[in-house]
């Protein structure tokens, strides 16, 4: 395993827990004042071969997705191709006439009309009613798990997902509250259907293309296969592994090449320097090319949630909004610096960021024109999560913050 120490704070606190066991691998990146300013990239990429991580490692980003695909949809806003209070229905019919649990981990036959349909807002800013099984332990969660399947590869067209998402009761009526779940794998699909093109294409020539992202997408070119970071989780005894597939058979190790599912909520794969350019994009930084109107980037970038939502909000029962945070489109943005916890993103006020589950995390902050970047391949089940089996990328992630901000 390839651990170089030297002056580099940010590598010895990241190396500190890969010689401890508790993290394969990583590589992190803070920039400021027009360049990186730290850099780290520390242990193993790949397991089984002993291969280092590198600037360049190429890593499933999970959730990071969703503020990518959040920005080509608000392309097409811009474009006027749709309204934010649109029905969703007008590009996907099947999604017209939906039931709503009357409570969320209740019986599945009793519902309610929905009151409304849901909008594109909704979808943007998580408050459709659209959920994740896995944070349920209702019918609905194990019914959700067996009618959708993967979140990421996944058999089924996009086309029949979004049939058998029509199958399922929402957990809340649209417009209610935040529920964090599918709801960016839908409009990342609905982005499609507009376009009349995979996500993949729409990404590839609207945002990837125009910001020089050569490393993004939802699959890694046969020639970029060296770089990619290996699946790694850990056992039941706590010890690192290689995954042949994420938890939940989310993620698979080699992707079949006639799979058309495309997530738009987790399913990229990304470096440190692609990722910067997108965030240096929301920043607003002119040397970066605009992909949205001032006023669409402002929207996207400022709380979208009233005080009843943000106090209501839940992930895995627990408060995520209700000190420190609202939430935009995509994004978490930061309203009360003191009370913020970093692991969402935690800087001056307006500072935005989306981690995710499988060990990665960013931030960018307009107060002092600052990117911090990590990335890892940590993959967990919530059962092991439980157990406090590996969190070590989080305590890593901490740590970086710590130091890059300091």
């Amino acid at each position: 395993m390839l651990n170089i120490k030297c002056g580099n704070t940010v590598e010895n606190a990241i190396g500190t827990l890969v010689d401890a066991g508790e993290l394969a691998g990583a590589a992190a990146l803070a920039w400021r004042d027009g360049e990186a300013v730290q850099t780290a990239a520390v242990g193993c990429r790949h397991l089984a071969r002993g291969l280092p991580v590198e600037r360049d490692t190429i890593f499933r980003i999970a959730s990071m997705t969703k503020p990518v695909t959040t920005v080509a949809a608000l392309m097409l806003l811009d474009e006027g191709r749709f309204a934010l209070d649109d029905s969703i229905a007008t590009c996907a019919p099947e999604l017209a006439h939906l039931r709503v649990l009357r409570h969320p981990e209740g019986p599945l036959d009793a519902t309610d009309a929905a009151a409304r349909s849901i909008t594109f807002r909704d979808l943007l800013t998580h408050r459709s009613g659209l959920t994740y099984g896995e944070f349920h332990s209702g019918p609905v969660g194990r019914t959700s798990a067996e009618t959708l399947g993967a979140h990421i590869d996944n058999p089924l067209t996009p086309d029949e997902w979004i049939a058998r998402v029509a199958m399922l009761p929402l957990i809340d009526q649209p417009g209610a509250g935040f529920h964090y779940g599918i709801s960016t794998d839908v409009l990342g699909f609905l982005i499609a259907r507009l376009e009349g093109e995979s996500l993949g294409e729409v990404l590839a020539r609207r945002v990837f293309a125009p910001l020089g992202m050569r490393d993004t997408g939802f699959v890694v070119s046969p020639d970029k296969h060296d770089r990619r970071a290996g699946l790694c989780g850990f056992d039941d005894e706590g010890r690192l592994t290689t995954l042949t597939a994420a938890p939940g058979r989310h993620a698979l190790d080699e992707r079949p090449d006639d799979m058309t599912f495309e997530s738009g909520g987790q399913g990229l794969w990304s470096t440190l320097d692609d990722y910067l350019v997108f965030a240096r994009m929301l920043l607003g930084d002119v040397e970066v090319p605009a992909l949205l109107r001032p006023e669409t980037l402002a929207l996207m970038t400022s709380n979208q949630l009233t005080p009843a939502q943000r106090e209501g909000a839940r992930m895995f029962g627990r408060p995520i909004f209700a000190a420190g945070h609202g939430y935009g489109m995509g994004v978490a943005v930061v309203l009360e610096p003191e009370k913020a916890d970093p692991l969402r993103c935690r800087g001056g006020i307006g500072t935005i960021g989306w981690p995710g589950a499988y060990g990665g995390w960013w931030q960018a902050d307009p107060t002092d024109r600052s990117v911090l970047i990590f990335l890892s391949h940590n993959m967990l089940e919530l059962s092991q999560m439980a157990r406090g089996i590996g969190l070590g990328a989080w305590s890593a992630v901490a740590s970086f913050h710590a130091i890059a901000t300091s």
